[in-house]
């Protein structure tokens, strides 16, 4: 078939992505080729590409786990999805294992990422399983496509631990980190009916979330974990929630906001950690035991959540634009310096094509 992608390729870890052209192997008969029309940019690929993150795949590898496009090439079996925009997402499990027959896909041992077990979005290029693939011929012409690129990883993500954590109207969502999955988090929770408080250590950032309509915004920079505990309890307080309603979201991925969100713990709460750090925490198990309180991992989203995640979005009840910022491709290594310097304040979303 011949179809080639220019990718921007990992080829070293440390080092920077490498420019090539790369012939794209026929799809098999439960593939399809998609032309990449925007690839977001997320801190798992800066761990990759600095080495902190072993990818699956050996290097070479072309990252990127944030992808909408359109089916170019397809194998015999999706042959009806050529020509039909799609998003990619994130995690794509086997479908057929003992994990995806009980539900918990995530955790699929044959899952596919793009970006870490097969090439991903930072091309113009890839091939992924048909089965996973999203349609998105239900967007309505208010919402941009290459938005939701997002999706794919930082929205759903933010979805499923709010599903996982069981979270209901009238509960209090504590979220830790309001940048990317964090306010994305934030939004789906109060999309649900929750009381939702928001903590981040950039006053701009809490200053941007406010105007969403949070309940509370909380600068935590500086500030001892137990004096956070205490205004932040002392507000579900005045709300008159009690601490079984309590759902803590730990979307930072920093060693201070996982100690954070454990210190919010009480009788009977939830915590997820959805935050991703290779730093350790020192916490005292034994507060599990003593609140006999709960703490879930959550990782990625089930495929079939994905309907429910964009009709959020359709409906304007989870808002895009605020978050990202749009980019050439062809600054990819820029761009990750500036992911790496913390200077980048919005999601980027990555066009393959400038």
């Amino acid at each position: 078939m011949g179809i080639r992608s220019e990718a921007w390729v990992l080829k070293e870890s440390g080092k920077p992505l490498v420019k090539e052209s790369l012939e794209l192997a026929d799809p098999g008969p439960t593939d399809v080729v998609v032309e990449v029309e925007a690839c977001g940019l997320c801190h798992t690929d800066l761990g990759f590409a600095e080495g902190g993150v072993a990818p699956r795949m050996a290097l070479p590898i072309v990252l990127g786990h944030e992808v909408v496009g359109t089916v170019r090439a397809a194998g015999e079996k999706y042959q009806a999805l050529v020509g039909q925009k799609v998003l990619v997402p994130a995690v794509m499990p086997c479908g057929d294992c003992a994990f995806c027959r009980s539900g918990r896909g995530n955790a699929c041992l044959k899952q596919k990422m793009p970006g870490n077990d097969i090439h991903g979005g930072f091309g113009t290029h890839l091939v992924a399983p048909g089965a996973s693939m999203v349609s998105l011929a239900d967007a309505p012409p208010s919402v941009k496509t290459d938005s939701l690129s997002v999706v794919a990883d930082a929205v759903s993500t933010a979805y499923q631990a709010v599903k996982r954590s069981g979270l209901k109207a009238g509960d209090v969502a504590f979220v830790i980190g309001g940048g990317g999955v964090g306010g994305f988090t934030a939004q789906i929770a109060k999309a649900l009916g929750a009381k939702t408080v928001v903590c981040d250590v950039h006053e701009e950032r809490l200053a941007g979330l406010a105007s969403l309509g949070f309940d509370h915004t909380c600068n935590v920079k500086g500030r001892e974990a137990k004096e956070v505990r205490k205004e932040l309890h002392g507000k579900a307080k005045e709300w008159g929630v009690p601490s079984l309603d309590f759902k803590i979201f730990e979307c930072s991925g920093t060693a201070p906001g996982q100690t954070l969100a454990y210190t919010l713990l009480s009788n009977g709460a939830t915590m997820l950690v959805v935050g991703f750090t290779r730093d350790s925490v020192n916490v005292r198990l034994s507060n599990l035991m003593a609140f006999d309180a709960t703490v879930h991992g959550s990782w990625g989203c089930p495929v079939e959540a994905y309907p429910a995640v964009l009709k959020l979005i359709y409906d304007g009840k989870v808002v895009l634009e605020p978050f990202i910022e749009r980019a050439p491709m062809s600054k990819i290594n820029e761009h990750m310096k500036a992911l790496a310097e913390h200077k980048l304040a919005k999601r980027l979303v990555m066009d393959p094509r400038v």
